[in-house]
């Protein structure tokens, strides 16, 4: 007898599903499309990082200016170079670096970086003259570029640099007459050539032409200064600050003309400018305060003056210039027991330890720094004659300094600065001080160093 099965109630037999596999193989090729597409690079995962997209010469170029134009020369400078790593065959772009890099110049505090960095202007403007030998904007700012050069080097060399510069510029205006850059830096030259007539009037002719530039009201303002027109020098530095008005040594060469004029309290606003300008762009610039101090010693309120240095040494602790300047205001203020160590750090350089003495002390926890010290040049020799007259004056048979006031004095004398009647007259004084110890041990009246009118180093 057959008994049919049971019908399943609570199970359900497989059964095939045509649909449903067609779908399971469509999902396997979509799947093994997209790990191929993976792998060639055709698909981007959607959690990984996109790349950078790689920057144009032309942006590092438009970065540098930016940072002209805020008053950060180093970093406009590292702009340029970093575009110029991508375009080295961009002439213009290179010019424009020599030009700001002779302009950072300005706000070195030693001769040596003034150098280093004008050095590395030339290079830098050679090189935009080989790859455009026929661009009269290359030719002109290369000749701005070998003006500067001059100011810091022996007479004789400086006259190859200013011979250069001329025909430069004469040049850039046989390629390009109506460049007025090239005549305004043309105009610069000549007067530091001594052709003032000739230079100030170009000066003049380039403001008619473009008064827009700055570079044109700096150089009307520096001929006005060589006739000492100081009031209308002023007034074209005050021209070319609307313009940029984020360069600080426009201020200090402005600040520096009142206080020659000794406008103390208005000089002291334009370094007080550029102060506020370094504090706003996070530059830690010394020389404003350099500034300040100098100026506040002419006033005869060396506490101040000391102070301003000292800030300045806080930027730059291993500058020998700054701990000369330290020694000056000591020396005008009559601390000469104080200034004998700012200025041996300035000209023979000290060790961490004696460089916190130099400077009264370091702070707890402030370190001091290793200073190397400064060669005799025009520029130092007012340290120079200063720290052998206070050694001199200082000098006792129980604490005789004559052996290193002496070497001092001789060193002054082999560089042919003696000429000057003033310093041979503070030297002669300092080695007959001297002689008089080395010939008797009889006790010697203290002597008053000689004070002179205190000239800076070239700048503000």
């Amino acid at each position: 007898m057959y008994i049919a099965p049971r019908r399943p109630l609570f199970t359900r037999r497989s059964e095939s599903n045509i649909y449903r596999m067609f779908f399971i193989c469509l999902g396997i090729l979509f799947g093994i499309w997209m790990i191929s597409g993976v792998r060639t690079g055709a698909i981007t995962p959607i959690l990984q990082v996109t790349p950078t997209p790689t920057r144009t010469a032309g942006s590092f170029q438009a970065e540098g200016q930016a940072h002209f134009a805020a008053g950060k020369l180093d970093a406009a400078i590292e702009a340029y170079r970093d575009g110029l790593a991508l375009d080295p065959n961009n002439a213009l772009a290179w010019a424009e670096l020599a030009r700001i890099q002779a302009y950072s110049s300005a706000l070195r505090t030693t001769d040596a970086e003034r150098v280093a960095r004008l050095a590395e202007a030339l290079e830098s403007a050679d090189r935009a003259n080989e790859l455009a030998p026929d661009s009269s904007t290359v030719a002109a700012i290369r000749a701005f570029v070998l003006d500067w050069n001059s100011n810091y080097v022996p007479a004789a060399e400086a006259a190859v640099f200013l011979t250069q510069a001329e025909q430069e510029a004469v040049r850039a205006l046989q390629l390009d007459n109506t460049n007025t850059l090239a005549l305004a830096y043309y105009a610069e030259t000549l007067i530091d050539q001594q052709k003032l007539s000739q230079g100030i009037q170009y000066a003049q002719e380039a403001v008619q032409r473009d008064p827009s530039l700055m570079d044109v009201h700096r150089i009307h303002a520096y001929s006005l200064e060589s006739q000492q027109q100081y009031r209308a020098a002023i007034e074209a530095y005050d021209r070319a600050i609307a313009i940029n008005p984020n360069l600080t040594f426009l201020y200090l060469r402005a600040g520096a003309i009142y206080r020659h004029l000794q406008d103390y309290e208005t000089a002291l606003e334009y370094f007080a400018k550029a102060v506020r300008i370094n504090e706003q762009i996070g530059v830690q610039d010394p020389i404003p305060y350099l500034s300040i101090s100098r100026t506040y010693s002419q006033m005869g309120e060396f506490f101040a003056a000391s102070r301003n240095v000292q800030r300045a040494i806080d930027f730059n602790p291993a500058n020998p210039d700054v701990y000369g300047q330290l020694g000056i205001v000591y020396f005008k203020s009559r601390n000469y027991e104080g200034a004998i160590p700012a200025l041996k750090c300035a000209l023979r350089g000290c060790t961490p330890e004696e460089s916190c003495d130099a400077r009264g002390g370091c702070n707890p926890g402030q370190e001091g720094f290793a200073v190397q010290g400064l060669p005799l040049t025009q520029s130092t020799l007012v340290y120079y004659y200063t720290y052998g007259s206070v050694l001199a004056a200082l000098s006792r048979p129980q604490q005789n300094y004559c052996s290193e006031a002496m070497q001092v004095f001789g060193e002054v004398r082999a560089g042919g600065y003696t000429s000057e009647p003033t310093v041979l007259g503070i030297v002669q004084a300092g080695e007959a001080i001297c002689a008089s110890l080395g010939t008797t041990t009889a006790s010697v009246p203290q002597a008053t160093p000689t004070i002179l009118p205190y000239t800076p180093t070239p700048g503000p």
